[in-house]
């Protein structure tokens, strides 16, 4: 059977409670709307109207996307546009040459962006696989499926959220629903707890000021950084490191540790295999782990760089709907001191002793406001430099705003 081929039916997700006491309207499963995706993916969106994706229609309706029969094909665009932004895609350009590779591939496996409608399958595959510096050939076998069962899972989430919140915006280049009934009434919002502050120094030494200068703040993607001992990764509390292809710091320094053969194939997926040794010998596996626990790896082909281990801080934690992640800032803090405690007691087995530990901006975009997770982050930093500023630590970002909040944080007294 084809890939694009789409199924009869597919059961639906039983309906459930929303907040306010609305029950949220049966959506269908993930599987169907993944077969749905299939079959449009070669057509694109002109092939809305003829093949008239059921559930795809469904989910935008649910969303209010979609009021009726004349604007189905619209509503199913403007969802799949939102699912795109889902993916992480907010920083993606207009021309989709910028932003989540993910996000960026599933835009243009669909023609969602601008002068891409009338593209033919064939070419829109050609540039999302681009996307991955892949052939046609492997990105269809290979992250084809994956972008398009994600694409699934986004838009099913885009539709809870609206429901239960405002409805989602969109994208630059790739407009969501407009119109006077799109942003009132309707849906019930949840206001999000705030985030507290780290704890204020009011007695003991301050830092010095010959630790503080023992910081260093980059403007770079963590796996491209030489020389540093030990670079710590996101993790969630099942110690499952990101698809290689998510532009994340757990994808990324996957992705580079990785060892490869002669035509670039990976042969050692090196950092996850160790993750999976590590929790099978500790009798975690399926299982998660503490908040704030730090697990060591080989640094893998990233040794060729200079790095000599990698840090896993299980730092991220599944929401209750599942379909996203929450990090606690006090767990941000406790994943800080916990790297450093290990690194100490690894530092004797290396020569020359270990001395340097690199920190990304953890729990940012996962329920910590950038602002707060700079903060927390360079406050456990200070802290443990306080203790012992033997070490010289640098901490990573990716956009130089998000750069400027760490050099921020980390000159505050």
């Amino acid at each position: 059977m084809s890939q694009e081929t789409q199924p009869s039916s597919s059961a639906p997700e039983p309906p459930g409670p929303a907040p306010g006491g609305r029950a949220l309207p049966p959506l269908p499963g993930a599987e169907r709307l993944a077969a749905e995706l299939r079959a449009l993916r070669r057509p694109g969106l002109a092939g809305l109207r003829t093949l008239r994706p059921e559930a795809l229609i469904r989910v935008a309706v649910a969303a209010g996307l979609s009021g009726g029969f004349d604007d189905e094909a619209a509503g199913v665009e403007t969802l799949l546009k939102a699912g795109v932004r889902h993916l992480g895609g907010r920083t993606l350009s207009a021309d989709g040459t910028r932003g989540d590779p993910l996000a960026r591939a599933a835009a243009h496996t669909f023609g969602l962006l601008p002068d891409w409608r009338g593209v033919s399958g064939q070419e829109r595959r050609k540039a999302a696989a681009a996307v991955y510096g892949v052939t046609s050939e492997r990105f269809r076998k290979s992250q084809e499926q994956e972008v398009i069962a994600e694409l699934a899972l986004a838009v099913l989430a885009v539709a809870r959220a609206a429901i239960t919140g405002p409805p989602p915006s969109g994208l630059p280049g790739l407009p969501g629903p407009s119109g006077p009934d799109s942003g009132g009434g309707g849906p019930v919002t949840r206001t999000p707890e705030p985030v507290p502050d780290p704890p204020t120094r009011l007695t003991g030494p301050p830092l010095s000021a010959a630790a503080v200068h023992r910081v260093t703040v980059h403007v770079a993607s963590i796996e491209l950084l030489r020389d540093i001992d030990i670079l710590v990764s996101s993790e969630n509390i099942y110690l499952e490191m990101s698809k290689t292809f998510r532009s994340t710091v757990s994808g990324s320094l996957r992705r580079a540790a990785a060892i490869r053969d002669e035509a670039g194939e990976t042969v050692d997926d090196v950092l996850a295999r160790e993750l999976v040794e590590w929790m099978r010998a500790h009798g975690r596996s399926g299982l998660p782990v503490r908040p704030g626990t730090v697990v060591p790896t080989s640094p893998g082909a990233l040794a060729e760089r200079g790095v000599r281990r990698i840090h896993h801080a299980a730092v991220a934690s599944p929401t209750s709907d599942g379909h996203g992640y929450r990090v606690d800032p006090h767990v941000l803090a406790e994943a800080v001191s916990a790297s450093f405690r290990l690194a100490r007691a690894e530092r004797d087995s290396y020569d020359p002793p270990l001395s340097s530990l690199c920190f990304p901006l953890l729990g940012a975009g996962h329920g910590l406001p950038p602002e707060k997770a700079a903060r927390w982050l360079c406050w456990a930093v200070h802290e443990e430099l306080s203790r012992d500023p033997s070490w010289t630590v640098h901490l990573v970002a990716q956009r130089p705003e998000l750069a400027r909040l760490l050099t921020a944080a980390s000159s505050a007294p």
